[in-house]
């Protein structure tokens, strides 16, 4: 905004400026944001890089089953200078490992069809067309090393393209690679199906969602966690019709989310992500002109407190704490403030007053954070910024169901390579 256009302000509107320019950056200690947009500390006030004082150092494990072992022995006696045996025996003081990865290089396999001519008749006889002319020519493996490196290790497909040439010396059009992905579309579409039949019978549910980019336009990345299962989906809209077409009319026991609308009322009860709110009070208390900030943040210290010790606590202690918290969040709420950023928390607050700690009736089972929904969309959030986005919607939809199965599988301590693998094996 140049000199003249500010001298045609009003001065409301030069008021509101003013007061726009004041408002404090937020970081990502006091909001959502992620850390690579914090400003750098100088070089001279950071601390130095590597091991701290007083850290105590550790050493990689010797494995359990060597491939091979090696035996070392002394050529000489260093007392008397005397030869050993070549198989002289002796006792182990020391084991040490050296790793390495084998040269790894595509395996061709040609197949050759061949026609006969029969000795009796004469009549020439051709053999019926292997399976490899049918299709693809690349294996399981490559399929499910693709799909791995594409949605785990979120590469891009000129990256992949890099990968699979530099590593193997295998040459990958980027049609190819998305007709590997086309393929494998159905088999984990079928996996997000059972995923989503176990969400649709979880007592406890998380929910979050995230931008995309699909087609060139702006999209949503929604994920749904439960003890047993985690679905992805992705849609063009944010709204809560999203929730109400995955549930398909089930209503879990708790639902955790943030305060966002669309997320409100798909539970009998409702858990707050208390994390959230923890961020908006550092950012109070930082930049408020009074302590309700501060007051709202020793507040959820404990109730952070008591969210990770309650597993181990008695059930009438859990009810005795969570009375104290309920009688000190009251005295809070009934305090009166001046300070603009200190009463809009405030009013977040009041209208989730009810939803703050549902976690103390269900111990163990409900989380007071929804650091599990926010920790399943990272890897689609990375890959955002990697790749910005998917140039269909096909694309997104299969990506969503291949971490649906994914996720769902590492739930049971299952090697997301070999899940793929299986899947698309089976």
């Amino acid at each position: 905004m140049n000199r003249e256009e500010l001298e045609g302000l009003t001065k409301p509107e030069l008021v509101e400026l003013v007061l726009r320019l004041q408002h404090p950056d937020k970081t990502s200690r006091t909001s959502s944001k992620p850390p690579s947009t914090d400003r750098k500390a100088k070089r001279e006030g950071s601390r130095p890089g590597g091991a701290k004082h007083g850290h105590k150092g550790h050493a990689r494990n010797v494995a359990e089953k060597p491939d091979i072992a090696e035996d070392h022995r002394p050529t000489h006696c260093h007392h008397c200078g005397l030869p050993f045996a070549g198989d002289e025996a002796g006792a182990v003081i020391g084991e040490y490992d050296e790793i390495d990865l084998p040269e790894v290089k595509p395996i061709v396999k040609r197949h050759r069809r061949l026609k006969c001519r029969c000795a009796t008749c004469g009549k020439k006889t051709a053999a019926p067309l292997p399976q490899a002319a049918h299709g693809t020519p690349f294996g399981m493996r490559i399929h499910a090393l693709a799909l791995y490196l594409k949605s785990n290790q979120l590469f891009s497909y000129a990256r992949l393209q890099g990968a699979f040439v530099d590593l193997f010396g295998l040459t990958l059009s980027q049609g190819a690679l998305m007709n590997m992905f086309q393929r494998a579309a159905p088999v984990f579409a079928a996996g997000r199906d059972n995923a989503l039949a176990a969400l649709r019978r979880a007592d406890v549910v998380a929910c979050d969602e995230t931008g995309a980019r699909i087609e060139g336009c702006n999209a949503y990345q929604w994920v749904f966690c439960s003890a047993e299962a985690v679905v992805h989906t992705a849609d063009f809209t944010r709204a809560g019709q999203v929730v109400r077409d995955i549930m398909n009319g089930h209503q879990p026991e708790v639902w955790i989310s943030d305060r966002y609308t669309a997320q409100q009322g798909h539970g009998r009860l409702h858990q707050t992500c208390l994390a959230h709110l923890d961020r908006k009070a550092r950012f109070v208390a930082e930049n408020g002109s009074d302590l309700t900030g501060m007051r709202i943040q020793l507040w959820l210290d404990r109730a952070f407190e008591l969210a990770r010790s309650i597993a181990e606590l008695a059930a009438s202690t859990v009810k005795s704490r969570k009375r104290k918290l309920e009688r000190d969040l009251d005295a809070i709420l009934a305090s009166v403030t001046d300070c603009p950023l200190g009463s809009e928390l405030l009013g977040q607050i009041r209208r989730a007053r009810d939803q703050l700690l549902t976690f103390c009736d269900f111990a163990g089972k409900v989380d007071a954070t929804n650091n599990v929904s926010e920790r399943a969309l990272r890897p689609s959030v990375i890959q955002r910024k990697v790749t910005n986005g998917y140039r269909a919607k096909w694309a997104a939809d299969a990506e969503a169901a291949m971490r649906s199965t994914v996720d769902t599988a590492r739930l049971s301590g299952c090697n997301p390579f070999q899940t793929i693998l299986g899947a698309i094996s089976a």
